[in-house]
């Protein structure tokens, strides 16, 4: 039976000072997933996927500092680095008393998410892989102004601030190369530009965007980890996303030659088009790989 919209709640705890929101759904005692969203979104991603799972598993998505309703403190009083999002994730989840989860990562959940499985590899039930880019081979043409500003941020960052924060770039990160535009649903990408055009988001987002250059260079460490702990490992690929090329999900199997990899009818945020689709399979590899 799937559960509703009745069965979500919206809570706010204190870590370190911040005010991190979250969503939560099922019961207390299921199996964890822990859900990391991806940019520019929040936890409002996973509203459609939690209530499809949430009669089995008990489903954890945060807003990290600076996104969604969490509080967003200025680079001034703050250091936006991936390293930093993962320390707090990781208090998050230890004031939550959450001792093994599976950890479902899209996009920068994929650096904070390898962060906090090398802290504490011994909490990692599984890996749930949605569009979150562990190896070059992932990363598509978009990449190189990208890589760009990471060599010459002087020169470079006018131009990142100009696209980064643009309606119509946070509208094709959804849309991506969809042959089927009209299944995506506009106030998606509305609701992030409000929130991306909150003050002080552009200082916070440049802040992350060059810090994620660390995340590149870590890539060689999140394989090591890939190799050593085998974690049982599901890669869902919206293969019409804009910046993440689909090469870049078969090169987990590279890593861990048992992952299942399936590459679905959607964008960069698969949910949008697929999300019965995409539980329908974390259910089927969650009810192989946890031990009930």
């Amino acid at each position: 039976m799937t559960s509703t919209r009745a069965d979500m709640r919206y809570r706010s705890i204190e870590i370190d000072g911040l005010n991190i929101f979250y969503r939560a759904a099922g019961p207390r005692d299921a199996p964890v997933i822990l859900l990391l969203h991806g940019f520019p979104s929040s936890s409002r991603m996973y509203e459609t996927l939690m209530p499809l799972l949430a009669t089995d598993y008990r489903l954890i998505a945060p807003d990290y500092p600076g996104f969604g309703h969490s509080s967003a403190p200025s680079p001034d009083a703050f250091e936006y680095t991936f390293d930093h999002l993962a320390d707090v994730t990781l208090r998050f989840t230890d004031a939550l008393g959450l001792q093994r989860y599976t950890l479902m990562m899209q996009d920068y959940g994929g650096p904070v998410g390898f962060r906090v499985a090398l802290s504490r590899p011994e909490r990692i039930e599984a890996l749930i892989v949605q569009n979150a880019v562990a190896h070059e081979a992932g990363l598509g043409p978009l990449w190189e102004t990208r890589k760009a500003f990471w060599k010459d941020r002087a020169t470079h960052e006018a131009a990142l601030r100009a696209n980064l924060l643009s309606f119509e770039a946070t509208r094709l990160r959804h849309v991506g190369r969809s042959p089927n535009p009209d299944r995506y649903d506009p106030d998606t990408w509305t609701d992030e530009f409000a929130f991306l055009s909150r003050p002080g988001q552009i200082d916070i987002q440049t802040e992350l965007f060059y810090d994620y250059r660390t995340n590149v260079a870590s890539y060689p460490l999140w394989q090591r980890y890939l190799r050593e702990h085998q974690p049982p490992t599901l890669v869902l690929w919206g293969q019409y996303d804009p910046s993440f090329e689909v090469a870049g999900a078969h090169a987990y199997r590279g890593d861990v030659p048992g992952a299942q990899v399936h590459l679905l009818e959607g964008g960069h945020f698969v949910m949008d088009e697929a999300a019965d689709q995409v539980a329908d399979l974390m259910r089927q590899f969650l009810a192989t790989h946890l031990a009930r």
